[in-house]
């Protein structure tokens, strides 16, 4: 399928790991020019050193820490004008109200609610002067499937949802789309950190992880690349008549609340 997406250029926050990295791989994959943004200097020179060697698209690093807005400003000096915004960086603590305090919690939506937020307000605007471009915000089912456990992450994410879908209600009448993607548990390194400590936490043994794989469907979680190539396509011609909405990709977990 020809995605239109040759010769754009994309800008991808988080872009050096996880699922940044394989949005990386797949634009660039489409013959996209990349700038990546994350705040290690060595995770992004090995991912452009990759990328650019393996798909000869010119890529662009900067080594940043959105949770700051200042430099969002910074960041959008540098980078100018893009076609394409994927607000990817972020990751919320697990927890409950009484165990994630306010400078955790207040660190947290820096990053991943204020910092979409932040993002989305300085390059929708650049855009929707030209008339034309796509911000796709990777969110996640913490907002859908609401849990005490991760409480700051369930707040979260459903701010973000609400604010994806009211941006993108009315950003179409500036040639501009916005969309959103929730991902369920994805088979990251952080993921797998995660799962090793709840394995030994609970079992003492954090070689049995795999075991809470066992009711997932298919028994595993997503790979990184299946998220990347929902964003790719949302972010792609084909989809130039979608706006405002979040697509779920979790196997059909969130709706799965069967009793047996």
């Amino acid at each position: 399928m020809e995605l239109g997406l040759a010769g754009k250029s994309v800008l991808i926050t988080g872009g050096s790991k996880g699922i940044g990295l394989a949005c990386a791989n797949g634009f660039a994959a489409e013959g996209c020019d990349l700038h990546l943004v994350a705040r290690s200097v060595a995770d992004l020179e090995r991912a452009q050193s990759d990328i650019a060697g393996q798909y000869q698209v010119k890529v662009e690093i900067s080594p940043l820490d959105l949770s700051d807005s200042a430099n969002v400003n910074r960041l959008v000096e540098s980078a100018g004008d893009v076609d394409i915004l994927v607000n990817n960086a972020g990751a919320i603590p697990v927890g409950t109200l009484d165990k994630v305090d306010e400078p955790q919690w207040r660190d947290a939506w820096d990053l991943k609610v204020y910092g979409y937020i932040n993002m989305t307000r300085a390059f929708l605007a650049r855009m929707s002067a030209r008339g034309s471009g796509v911000i796709v915000n990777d969110i996640g089912t913490g907002g859908e499937k609401l849990d005490a456990n991760y409480i700051a992450g369930a707040a979260g994410n459903a701010s973000m949802m609400a604010f994806t879908r009211a941006i993108g209600s009315r950003s179409m009448y500036a040639g501009v789309r916005v969309v959103g993607v929730n991902p369920g548990p994805v088979e990251t390194d952080r993921i797998q950190t995660m799962m090793r400590s709840k394995a030994k936490a609970e079992f003492g043994d954090e070689n049995r992880a795999s075991e809470f794989y066992a009711n997932w469907p298919l028994g595993r979680f997503a790979k990184p690349e299946e998220v990347a190539d929902l964003i790719v396509f949302l972010a792609s011609d084909r989809a130039s008549y979608i706006s405002g909405t979040v697509v779920t990709i979790d196997g059909g977990m969130v709706n799965n609340n069967s009793i047996l």
